[in-house]
Protein backbone atom coordinates (compact mmCIF):
# COMPACT_ATOMS: atom_id res chain seq x y z
CA UNK A 1 0.00 0.00 0.00
CA UNK A 2 2.89 2.08 0.01
CA UNK A 3 4.00 5.12 2.88
CA UNK A 4 1.27 7.66 1.87
CA UNK A 5 1.94 9.95 4.26
CA UNK A 6 5.71 9.94 2.91
CA UNK A 7 4.14 9.72 -0.83
CA UNK A 8 1.68 12.83 -0.23
CA UNK A 9 2.01 14.99 2.43
CA UNK A 10 -0.08 17.27 1.29
CA UNK A 11 -2.85 15.94 0.28
CA UNK A 12 -2.96 13.00 2.23
CA UNK A 13 -5.01 9.51 1.77
CA UNK A 14 -8.40 10.87 0.38
CA UNK A 15 -9.48 11.60 -2.90
CA UNK A 16 -13.00 11.40 -4.51
CA UNK A 17 -15.00 9.05 -5.56
CA UNK A 18 -15.45 10.35 -8.96
CA UNK A 19 -12.13 9.70 -9.28
CA UNK A 20 -11.94 6.27 -8.36
CA UNK A 21 -15.05 5.63 -10.55
CA UNK A 22 -13.07 7.71 -13.35
CA UNK A 23 -10.23 5.05 -13.11
CA UNK A 24 -12.57 2.14 -12.38
CA UNK A 25 -14.91 2.39 -15.32
CA UNK A 26 -12.38 3.68 -17.98
CA UNK A 27 -10.53 0.51 -16.85
CA UNK A 28 -13.19 -2.09 -17.29
CA UNK A 29 -14.48 -0.05 -20.86
CA UNK A 30 -11.03 -0.94 -22.23
CA UNK A 31 -10.78 -4.20 -20.73
CA UNK A 32 -14.27 -4.82 -22.59
CA UNK A 33 -12.98 -3.38 -25.29
CA UNK A 34 -9.51 -5.57 -25.67
CA UNK A 35 -11.45 -9.04 -24.76
CA UNK A 36 -14.91 -9.29 -24.09
CA UNK A 37 -17.52 -8.43 -21.18
CA UNK A 38 -17.24 -11.56 -19.28
CA UNK A 39 -13.55 -11.75 -19.56
CA UNK A 40 -13.48 -8.19 -18.37
CA UNK A 41 -16.12 -9.31 -15.51
CA UNK A 42 -13.10 -12.13 -14.52
CA UNK A 43 -10.77 -9.44 -14.49
CA UNK A 44 -12.26 -7.19 -12.10
CA UNK A 45 -12.83 -10.54 -9.81
CA UNK A 46 -9.83 -11.24 -9.76
CA UNK A 47 -8.48 -8.17 -9.08
CA UNK A 48 -10.82 -7.89 -6.15
CA UNK A 49 -9.67 -10.72 -5.00
CA UNK A 50 -6.15 -9.32 -4.47
CA UNK A 51 -7.13 -6.25 -3.13
CA UNK A 52 -9.44 -8.49 -0.60
CA UNK A 53 -6.06 -10.67 -0.11
CA UNK A 54 -4.25 -7.38 0.50
CA UNK A 55 -6.62 -5.97 2.99
CA UNK A 56 -7.12 -8.41 5.11
CA UNK A 57 -3.21 -9.03 5.22
CA UNK A 58 -2.51 -5.69 6.01
CA UNK A 59 -5.40 -3.88 7.89
CA UNK A 60 -7.57 -6.72 9.11
CA UNK A 61 -5.66 -10.05 10.52
CA UNK A 62 -5.20 -11.14 13.09
CA UNK A 63 -8.34 -12.22 13.60
CA UNK A 64 -9.83 -15.06 16.01
CA UNK A 65 -13.51 -15.49 15.17
CA UNK A 66 -15.94 -14.92 12.92
CA UNK A 67 -17.62 -12.62 14.71
CA UNK A 68 -14.08 -10.23 15.02
CA UNK A 69 -13.67 -10.37 11.17
CA UNK A 70 -17.02 -9.18 10.44
CA UNK A 71 -16.75 -6.30 13.29
CA UNK A 72 -13.54 -5.12 11.56
CA UNK A 73 -14.44 -5.58 8.02
CA UNK A 74 -17.00 -3.01 9.29
CA UNK A 75 -14.64 -0.69 10.18
CA UNK A 76 -12.27 -1.07 7.76
CA UNK A 77 -14.46 -0.17 5.08
CA UNK A 78 -16.08 2.32 6.98
CA UNK A 79 -12.89 3.61 8.04
CA UNK A 80 -11.89 3.64 4.22
CA UNK A 81 -15.14 5.12 3.26
CA UNK A 82 -15.62 2.16 1.00
CA UNK A 83 -19.42 1.39 2.41
CA UNK A 84 -20.97 0.19 5.19
CA UNK A 85 -20.85 -3.12 5.45
CA UNK A 86 -23.61 -5.92 7.06
CA UNK A 87 -23.77 -9.47 6.94
CA UNK A 88 -27.45 -10.01 6.79
CA UNK A 89 -27.85 -13.87 7.27
CA UNK A 90 -25.31 -16.38 8.23
CA UNK A 91 -25.18 -20.21 7.75
CA UNK A 92 -22.04 -20.98 10.00
CA UNK A 93 -22.67 -25.30 9.15
CA UNK A 94 -22.66 -24.52 5.32
CA UNK A 95 -20.77 -21.28 5.57
CA UNK A 96 -23.05 -19.24 3.24
CA UNK A 97 -24.03 -15.53 4.05
CA UNK A 98 -26.03 -12.67 2.88
CA UNK A 99 -24.03 -9.55 2.72
CA UNK A 100 -24.73 -6.16 2.46
CA UNK A 101 -23.12 -3.00 1.68
CA UNK A 102 -24.76 0.02 1.72
CA UNK A 103 -23.34 3.81 0.20
CA UNK A 104 -21.01 1.66 -2.12
CA UNK A 105 -17.95 3.09 -3.26
CA UNK A 106 -18.57 1.84 -7.15
CA UNK A 107 -21.97 2.01 -7.50
CA UNK A 108 -24.34 4.05 -5.11
CA UNK A 109 -25.68 7.22 -6.41
CA UNK A 110 -25.33 5.44 -10.54
CA UNK A 111 -28.04 5.72 -13.02
CA UNK A 112 -30.04 2.35 -13.27
CA UNK A 113 -28.33 -0.18 -15.60
CA UNK A 114 -29.07 -3.10 -16.94
CA UNK A 115 -27.13 -5.11 -15.25
CA UNK A 116 -25.81 -5.71 -11.46
CA UNK A 117 -21.80 -4.18 -11.97
CA UNK A 118 -20.04 -4.85 -8.40
CA UNK A 119 -17.91 -7.51 -9.76
CA UNK A 120 -14.78 -6.01 -8.50
CA UNK A 121 -16.57 -5.81 -4.62
CA UNK A 122 -17.33 -9.37 -5.70
CA UNK A 123 -13.94 -10.54 -5.70
CA UNK A 124 -13.23 -8.47 -2.98
CA UNK A 125 -15.53 -9.77 -0.74
CA UNK A 126 -14.39 -13.32 -1.92
CA UNK A 127 -10.82 -12.35 -1.40
CA UNK A 128 -11.39 -11.49 2.47
CA UNK A 129 -13.39 -14.85 3.32
CA UNK A 130 -10.34 -16.47 1.55
CA UNK A 131 -7.48 -15.34 3.38
CA UNK A 132 -9.51 -15.75 7.02
CA UNK A 133 -11.11 -19.20 5.75
CA UNK A 134 -8.13 -21.08 4.24
CA UNK A 135 -11.00 -21.87 2.32
CA UNK A 136 -12.24 -20.74 -1.55
CA UNK A 137 -15.66 -18.80 -1.82
CA UNK A 138 -17.54 -17.67 -4.35
CA UNK A 139 -19.20 -14.30 -4.39
CA UNK A 140 -21.99 -13.33 -5.94
CA UNK A 141 -24.18 -10.10 -6.36
CA UNK A 142 -27.59 -10.67 -6.40
CA UNK A 143 -29.18 -6.78 -5.73
CA UNK A 144 -27.42 -3.61 -6.90
CA UNK A 145 -27.56 0.47 -6.64
CA UNK A 146 -27.87 0.15 -10.59
CA UNK A 147 -30.38 -2.07 -10.89
CA UNK A 148 -32.96 -0.49 -8.87
CA UNK A 149 -31.86 -1.45 -5.33
CA UNK A 150 -30.55 0.74 -2.54
CA UNK A 151 -28.24 -1.33 -1.10
CA UNK A 152 -25.46 -3.91 -2.85
CA UNK A 153 -26.25 -7.66 -1.66
CA UNK A 154 -24.42 -10.62 -2.52
CA UNK A 155 -24.66 -14.27 -1.67
CA UNK A 156 -20.72 -15.64 -0.26
CA UNK A 157 -20.67 -19.66 -0.12
CA UNK A 158 -18.00 -22.00 0.73
CA UNK A 159 -17.16 -24.06 -2.43
CA UNK A 160 -17.26 -27.68 -1.55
Amino acid sequence: LGDIALGRPNLGASTSVAVYRLMQYTLRDSAIKHTDVQTAAKIFYDAGYNSGKAIYENLIQPVASLNELIFKVQQVLKDLNIGIFRVEDSDLDNMKFTLTVEEDLDCSGLPLQEEAICTFDEGFLGGIFETFTGEKFIVKEVDCWCTGDRVCRFEARKII
